[in-house]
């Protein structure tokens, strides 16, 4: 594994301590990894949303972006498989450099954004967050819940047991996994909220239920509304304390018909209005300090429109969190502006 230049000057930069209030400076990183699943392709999906205009988009916002370019990761030619658990130590090591380069981000005083990449790499994402700001809370928006641990994976694929490897709650139910001697979960299950599932397999909804881990699947948010869903998971996770906010976004959990370009996709899933009103409210606390964007799949779209729908989405929910109203007012006027005295009519 090695660093490309931006991001190891970034690593090499001294770490400041986790600001609750984030800076109008934003870091990019991008993971291309697609070993966390099986389906390939995944690993394009950084370049196809900056493809979509993401830089231009947030520097209109007044942003200070800092595009630190790709991880470039390397993988392992032998890494049999751990239980059925396919590419273990691959991963471990994928997520290894992230945590490192996330943690420096957010050291160096930036609001991160990581660009996957498949869901697995919400491991290091979440860890190297971590590691700055210890008490920070996760807000897991997804048709899946990604909690499987390799006894209840029914595919064995690490992009959905991710918050597994998180939870302190957990640790006495996970095999040592290869390639993951680096982490300790440091997650506790009250600091995690679930928004959009819709596709939880057994093993999922026996944790989900055991650990009272709070979540709103599609039916809950049909039932409630978006709006007293957004109000019930920022009570949950701040009325105790205002603390940074982990947002990882996987872009399935919009309906198939808004993001089709991407790996696992489920029917019934977020409307455009609702996913942009989620990352909205995310800002407005003011205290998001990561965000995740994965599992756009520019090669799964049928058709060129497909993968610009998708990618245009990423960007659109991107920019949300980062400020863009829809009110149509994004960089702030200090007053109305006014013509100058000496202006004179030019006919």
């Amino acid at each position: 594994m090695a660093l490309r230049g931006p991001l190891s000057r970034l690593l090499r930069s001294t770490m400041s301590s986790c600001q609750q209030n984030r800076s109008q400076s934003v870091a990019i990183l991008g993971a291309p990894f697609s070993k966390g699943q099986k389906r390939r392709g995944v690993e394009h999906g950084p370049k196809a949303i900056r493809d979509a205009g993401l830089v231009e988009r947030l520097s209109n916002l007044d942003y200070a972006v800092h595009d630190f370019g790709d991880l470039a990761f390397k993988h392992l030619e032998k890494d049999e498989h751990f239980m059925h658990v396919p590419f273990p130590r691959t991963v471990g090591r994928a997520n290894q450099l992230l945590s490192g380069a996330v943690s420096g981000a957010v050291g160096a005083g930036h609001t991160c954004i990581m660009l996957g990449g498949d869901h697995s790499l919400a491991i290091g994402s979440v860890e190297g967050h971590a590691q700055q700001c210890p008490d920070l809370c996760l807000i897991w928006v997804d048709a899946h819940a990604d909690i499987n641990t390799p006894l209840t994976s029914p595919s064995g694929n690490l992009h959905g047991q991710s918050v597994a490897f998180l939870l302190k709650d957990l640790q006495n139910k996970m095999p040592e996994v290869p390639g993951f001697s680096w982490m300790k979960p440091f997650l506790s299950a009250r600091d995690l909220v679930y928004i959009g599932l819709r596709d939880v397999d057994p093993g999922e909804h026996i944790i989900l239920k055991t650990l009272g881990i709070q979540y709103f699947s599609m039916r809950d948010i049909d039932r409630m509304g978006i709006q007293r869903v957004m109000e019930v998971t920022l009570d949950h996770l701040l009325a105790r304390k205002q603390r940074p906010i982990h947002l990882s976004f996987d872009i399935d959990a919009f309906d198939p018909s808004l993001a089709p370009a991407t790996g696992t996709p489920v029917n019934g899933g977020l409307t455009y209005r609702e996913g942009i009103y989620v990352t909205e409210e995310i800002h407005n606390t003011g205290l998001l300090s990561v965000m995740d964007v994965v599992e756009v799949n520019p090669t799964l779209g049928a058709t060129p429109e497909a993968v610009e729908a998708t990618t245009s989405l990423a960007v659109d929910v991107i920019a949300s969190a980062l400020g863009q109203t829809r009110e149509g007012a994004h960089i702030a006027f200090p007053k109305i502006p006014e013509p100058k005295e000496d202006t004179e009519l030019r006919l």
